[in-house]
């Protein structure tokens, strides 16, 4: 079973009862429709503190994301795992679970567009 991730823009007070938002910080920046029909942009910055996870997620479009700051491993079910930092740039399919980490020694900082359904949650934990 898996269960969705709050709209931070939209529900700020469920954050401190979900599992994830509690360890990191996730700031909607924008969220709007895409010239693709039935897909919305929606770009977010996380902040990952000193070895924490993000638990392991799925979303229901691409992901493309930025590193800005830190170090982060970036794992896949798909088996594909990476350590990114600062400069690079990150791509996980849709649907694809994957759990990122950061490594230290500082608060690892990235900015990831989301590509999604429309009308579905942005993220949904895997349980």
């Amino acid at each position: 079973m898996s269960s969705s991730l709050p709209h931070p823009a939209h529900d700020p007070e469920s954050n401190s009862s979900d599992e994830l938002t509690r360890n990191l910080t996730r700031t909607e920046i924008q969220h709007a429709g895409s010239s693709i029909p039935g897909r919305d942009i929606v770009q977010v910055l996380t902040e990952i503190p000193v070895d924490v996870s993000s638990g392991w997620h799925h979303h229901p479009g691409e992901e493309v994301g930025y590193i800005i700051a830190g170090t982060v491993r970036m794992e896949r079910r798909d088996g594909d795992t990476q350590i990114l930092s600062a400069g690079d740039g990150f791509l996980i399919p849709p649907g694809v679970p994957h759990n990122a980490t950061d490594l230290g020694p500082d608060t690892g900082r990235m900015l990831s567009t989301y590509i999604v359904e429309a009308g579905r949650p942005v993220s949904t934990l895997e349980t």
